[in-house]
């Protein structure tokens, strides 16, 4: 241990100089506190001059006085401040920086929590889009859409620039620079919302919307929006900008049921998406935002709002120029008044109904070929709508269906209510109602058959029958008259005379024979047309009047084939055969042309054209029916009520003839004329009318039975004809066709 001296110095242990003149010995600059207490007692040493510019300010400034009332140096007392400031700075970046590296290990354990509720990447892939099924008329043009999508989908190669272009300039003007997130819209739409405190402006790129359509459920929640985000980015390495803008505009909803562009130029410009203009691509590019407010249908003004924005930013980027916005604003576009709900969708609905049965499930879009001739087809929509209109008030009736078929059987127009959009239940296919006199051609064919003639007499005359008492509708009688009469002026004695001489089984066999596939019960009131029976199949049964005698088949497809071209299904000629000889449809073609010409359906207007037809009308006028037919075409209307109301005494030489008239006016338009086939005397040569007004018929029945005394029936007749002869309802030709 060193020891100190006499006068306190301290004296060091000596160690000599070591080798090589090293010497380790402590020096008084080795000592702290020596070096301190030296600093304290020596004079200050003028500071270095910074720059000649500072030595002179120096100068020029005068001395601070060191005086101070309180002491102090005022150096000494702003150090601590600025340290102080310092220290505060440091904190706040030491913590912010420490909150951001937490802040990231949530946001990525956020992202990764959801991350691992997606499906491995290796098994996701892109859900085949639903198929659609494109109806086409006979003509080529397509008439409606089904399947979930409601219109085809179309490649991007087809489509005019400025559609995609319309929708990437309003939705994604990044669309082709970005990697599936917009980062700068992304900050751009916080801001946005931040300021307006809500949410205004959305930051999904059309990839993120792509991958919400495809995989996820529309729930605006954070999870929801981190999966997109995810899946986004997926799309964006497995697919090219174009195939994912392909995908987009193929499944994007943009409002009315229109899911795609092709649906959605259908639907609102009544065009393929391949003719749409600018004016057009601008709205529907627009309705992305809000389908359902913006449609052009539901909200015009709104949409050529929307549109011009689009517009807009379409000329900003380039897409157009000015003057081509200017002329586009100038001729906005507007959308067709072709109504959804109209009447074409009755015959899609029944196509849907039967291409099960022929292709199977539908995997892939179809393009079914029908029969059905647009033109006739709004015709008979159209009057059929005017009819109920004008008159619906004045006779209590709702509701109606018109049918009309080549000679053979192919349907040209099928109509199943008044208004699709309000019922989509079609009375055409699926209803059965009384036709009444509507069918007692059956009856007098059946009559024929057995050998009578249209000059054959009979009595009209009370008639009872086992009690049952039928009447004509005035309660008046003529006494004898000839066939030809009796149908013409819709006579129901007569009728029910002729029903009983042949039989009620050989009158349901007759009917089933030309295509009556509705249960029919063989008794006596069915000469007055009580069994119920659809429009379709009633028409259908009056075809072999106009053809010769050869039993059709009602249809409406005629090939179904894929968008590549494979056909799937392709008809082939069918009929029931000879089903009437020709000799007994000439006399029925004679008999029921007057009852155009002087009989009940006086009232039809067919120039140029021979006709033939009869009215109905079932009891307590609840159904009203013309079935007419020329050398070309049949065609059939039924009014009525769906509840089964009795309307206010219309009649089947009302409303279901004006209906008739307009409707195959625009049938037989460029049409050459076709005589009715046959030759028996000439078509339109009076018979013999006798005096009196010729109402149609509507049956009266009453049964009159004395009290406590059973009725008689007719020998070898079953005690329950319902029980023992009724058939089970739906075993008929037509439902076995088209159920």
């Amino acid at each position: 241990m060193a020891r100190r001296g006499r006068q306190g110095d301290r004296i060091e242990p000596s160690f000599g100089t070591a080798r090589g003149g090293m010497d380790l010995r402590a020096s008084p600059e080795d000592r702290p506190w020596q070096r301190y207490a030296e600093a304290a007692t020596a004079p200050k040493q003028p500071k270095p001059a910074r720059s000649r510019r500072r030595d002179e300010d120096e100068e020029e400034a005068p001395r601070p006085s060191r005086r101070r009332t309180g002491g102090g140096d005022r150096n000494r007392d702003d150090k601590p401040r600025r340290a102080r400031r310092r220290g505060l700075f440091g904190t706040l970046i030491i913590w912010g920086a420490t909150l951001s590296i937490w802040g990231l290990i949530a946001v990525a354990g956020i992202v990764a929590w959801y991350a691992a509720h997606l499906p491995p990447t290796h098994t996701l892939e892109v859900p085949p889009r639903p198929p659609n099924i494109a109806i086409l008329a006979a003509d080529g043009t397509e008439l409606a859409n089904r399947g979930d999508m409601g219109g085809a989908a179309i490649q991007l190669k087809s489509l005019p620039k400025h559609v995609s272009q319309a929708l990437i300039a309003i939705e994604d003007r990044r669309f082709y620079s970005h990697f599936g997130i917009d980062v700068i819209g992304f900050g751009r739409a916080i801001v946005t919302n931040l300021t307006n405190r809500g949410v205004s402006q959305g930051g999904s790129t059309l990839t993120q919307q792509l991958a919400k359509n495809l995989f996820l459920n529309p729930d605006r929640t954070l999870g929801r929006k981190v999966q997109e985000a995810l899946l986004a980015l997926w799309l964006e390495h497995n697919y090219s900008k174009d195939q994912i803008l392909e995908l987009y505009l193929n499944r994007v909803y943009f409002g009315a049921g229109a899911y795609g562009i092709e649906a959605a130029a259908r639907r609102y410009y009544d065009k393929p998406a391949t003719a749409l203009t600018v004016q057009e691509a601008a709205v529907i590019a627009g309705l992305v935002k809000a389908p359902s407010r913006l449609a052009p249908t539901r909200n015009p003004e709104a949409a050529q709002a929307r549109a011009q924005l689009v517009l807009a930013a379409m000329a900003d980027q380039g897409y157009i120029t000015e003057e081509q916005a200017r002329l586009a604003r100038s001729s906005p576009a507007h959308a067709s008044r072709t109504i959804p709900g109209g009447s074409i969708n009755y015959v899609a609905d029944w196509v849907m109904d039967l291409i099960d049965d022929y292709v199977g499930k539908v995997e892939t879009d179809l393009m079914v070929e029908t029969t059905v001739l647009g033109p006739v087809q709004q015709a008979a929509e159209a009057a059929l709508v005017d009819a109920l209109t004008r008159g619906g008030q004045r006779y209590n009736v709702g509701q109606g269906a018109v049918v009309v078929l080549d000679r053979d059987g192919a349907v040209r127009a099928l109509v199943g209510g008044r208004d699709y959009a309000q019922s989509q239940f079609n009375r055409a296919v699926a209803a059965r109602r009384q036709p009444g006199s509507a069918f007692k051609p059956f009856v007098y064919l059946a009559a024929l058959e057995n050998g009578l003639t249209p000059d054959s007499v009979r009595s009209d005359s009370p008639v009872s029958i086992a009690g049952w008492r039928p009447e004509n509708y005035t309660r008046d009688y003529r006494g004898e008259v000839n066939l030809t009469t009796a149908l013409a002026s819709s006579l129901n004695t007569v009728a029910v005379r002729l029903g009983q001489e042949v039989g009620p089984r050989a009158v349901v066999r007759t009917a089933q024979r030309l295509g009556i596939g509705s249960a029919l019960a063989p008794n006596l009131s069915i000469a007055l047309g009580t069994s119920e029976v659809n429009v379709l199949e009633l028409v259908g049964a009056y075809a072999p009047f106009a053809n010769g005698g050869v039993g059709v088949v009602p249809h409406v497809i005629t090939k179904i084939r894929t968008t590549s071209g494979r056909v799937l299904f392709e008809r082939r000629p069918m009929t029931l055969g000879q089903v009437v000889e020709p000799r007994h449809v000439a006399m029925m073609n004679a008999m029921m042309n007057q009852t155009t010409v002087s009989g009940t359906a006086r009232t039809v207007r067919l120039p140029g054209w021979i006709v033939a037809g009869k009215t109905g009308t079932s009891q307590d006028f609840r159904d009203a029916w013309f079935v007419g037919y020329t050398g070309r075409f049949i065609a059939g209307v039924w009014l009525g009520n769906d509840d089964g109301t009795p309307t206010r005494r219309l009649t089947g030489g009302g409303l279901p003839v004006d209906v008739w008239n307009r409707t195959m006016a625009e049938a037989h338009k460029g049409q050459s004329i076709v005589d009715l086939p046959g030759n028996w005397r000439s078509y339109d040569a009076p018979g013999r009318i006798l005096p009196g007004e010729t109402l149609d018929q509507p049956m009266t029945m009453s049964r009159v039975e004395p009290a406590g005394r059973r009725p008689q029936r007719p020998a070898g007749e079953a005690e329950d004809r319902s029980a023992v002869l009724r058939s089970e309802p739906g075993n008929g030709l037509l439902d076995r066709l088209f159920r």
